[in-house]
């Protein structure tokens, strides 16, 4: 059995005070918006009781899909490295960035060069996508969707280099039927997944690699929001999961703040997937929100 704690877009805070040069950029609607609205939103204590509420859950690996800066900040590197240093060892963590980590050009180098660790593959490489790890019949592949965008646009796109390279892997894992799948990335993959000037601009490439080589799961963020969709793969349907903000203080019980603790299993048929919503309670504690309805995932026995 293997357990995998999914979390994305904690947006750390606070927003450090920037130098007035780094404004002169996109960085000052970010800045207007985070002081206007996005601090309130973003709890750093409700932050820190869900990623406690984590490690008690003792999972074998713990998956972060970005946006752990709000608008690129130099100084919001080091609070990131910090953030996934409170989540676990790069061992026991997995990174993949969002679009506010590379909020202006030179901002996701400049954060990729600090958390390095959280993103090395099987082959020794950091900050390079797509990305391979291995945990046992698990296999996490990790896709970077973050790239700067003009003001008040918040698109994603893999690009065709990294999309080949991650078909090509997930090609050569899907020829062992004893290895589960799972794909990492910050915006939602599918076509219609977020509004435009939001979405993944080649989410009908993506669409179109799974149904070619498939995979057993597929996590994102970036919508702040729980949400479950399909996509057509080889051996059927292929779940599309993502999860509310980590920090999100305010909303809907699928907006607030959560994360989704999935459990891997194997029987006679192939592989058995499970996941629990856990997140933040009417209470103000954070505690179990229920099961998601995902259906069985088997491979060796029929079904993607």
């Amino acid at each position: 059995m293997f357990r995998l704690a999914h979390l994305t877009d904690p947006h750390v805070g606070p927003l450090p005070r920037p130098q007035l040069r780094q404004l002169l950029s996109k960085r000052l609607t970010g800045w207007y918006n985070w002081h206007r609205s996005r601090s309130a939103t973003h709890d750093m204590e409700l932050l820190a009781a869900l990623v406690s509420d984590i490690r008690a859950q003792a999972p074998n690996h713990i998956a972060c899909t970005g946006d752990t800066c709000n608008i690129g900040l130099p100084s919001e590197w080091t609070t990131s490295r910090i953030f996934l240093e409170s989540l676990g060892s790069p061992e026991t963590v997995s990174f993949v960035p969002g679009n506010h980590d590379a909020y202006v050009m030179g901002a996701l180098e400049g954060l990729l060069k600090e958390v390095a660790p959280w993103t090395r593959g099987i082959d020794g490489r950091e900050g390079v996508f797509p990305f391979l790890r291995r945990f046992g019949p698990v296999a996490l592949v990790g896709l970077s969707s973050a790239i700067p965008t003009l003001p008040f646009v918040a698109s994603g796109r893999v690009g065709s280099r990294q999309m080949k390279a991650a078909e090509r892997i997930l090609a050569e894992l899907g020829q062992d039927p004893a290895c589960f799948r799972i794909v990492l990335i910050h915006h939602p993959p599918h076509r219609g997944g977020a509004q435009p000037g939001r979405n993944l601009t080649d989410a009908s490439a993506f669409e179109a690699m799974i149904r070619r080589v498939g995979a057993e799961l597929v996590l994102h963020g970036h919508n702040h929001v729980g949400s479950l969709a399909h996509l057509p793969g080889p051996r059927g349907p292929v779940p599309v999961v993502g999860a509310p903000s980590a920090s999100a203080r305010s909303g809907t019980m699928t907006h607030k703040a959560g994360y989704h603790l999935f459990t891997i299993d194997r029987d006679e048929t192939g592989f058995l997937l499970t996941a629990e919503l856990r997140g933040l309670q009417p209470d103000g504690t954070i505690g179990g929100m229920g099961m998601l309805s995902l259906g069985q995932i088997r491979r060796g026995g029929g079904g993607s």
